[in-house]
């Protein structure tokens, strides 16, 4: 939660402050607008650097396998528990095509649609062992793309194949 103030406010101290004073990068203090011209090198991260990964990483959930090449393995875990937040609607162009993790969610209802590139596999990682799983419009239980790979935590983890899924909670 902390990212999403750190980038929306627009007071002191807040990524948003310093682009409201004109940054194009990260300031090196916090008052880089008025502390002496020296004590900021203006040699960091753009400003958004930090920011984006944390859109698709934590929101979409969209993750690259560190143990794969670039996306030949999909890790799609977003965090649906940030406040606040009732949908997401993302998508990643990879080396494979492009992956998309679009969800809504209310109190008692969540609905995923995912879609996976073409030779490449997903972790799904959903929070209900309760979910209803559709891959291209057939239950899961017929889908032979779609494997139940156990409990981590209080996810219940899917592996899948390329095309599109759809989940209900």
């Amino acid at each position: 939660m902390w990212h999403i103030c750190l980038a929306s406010n627009d007071t002191y101290p807040s990524w948003g402050y310093m682009v409201k004073k004109g940054a194009t990068t990260i300031w090196e203090l916090w008052n880089g607008d008025t502390a002496g011209p020296k004590m900021n090198s203006k040699n960091h991260v753009m400003l958004l650097g930090d920011l984006i990964p944390f859109f698709y990483e934590n929101m979409a959930g969209i993750k690259t396998d560190e143990k794969e090449a670039g996306f030949k393995k999909i890790i799609m875990k977003p965090n649906f528990e940030i406040q606040d937040l009732s949908d997401v609607d993302a998508s990643y162009m990879t080396p494979y095509g492009k992956v998309v993790s679009k969800w809504k969610k209310n109190l008692k209802h969540l609905d995923w649609n995912i879609t996976i590139p073409a030779n490449t596999t997903a972790i799904v990682y959903l929070p209900s062992d309760k979910a209803m799983i559709k891959e291209g419009g057939i239950p899961v239980s017929k889908a032979k793309d779609v494997k139940y790979l156990g409990k981590e935590g209080n996810f219940t983890c899917w592996e899948v194949g390329s095309g599109r899924l759809f989940i209900q909670c």
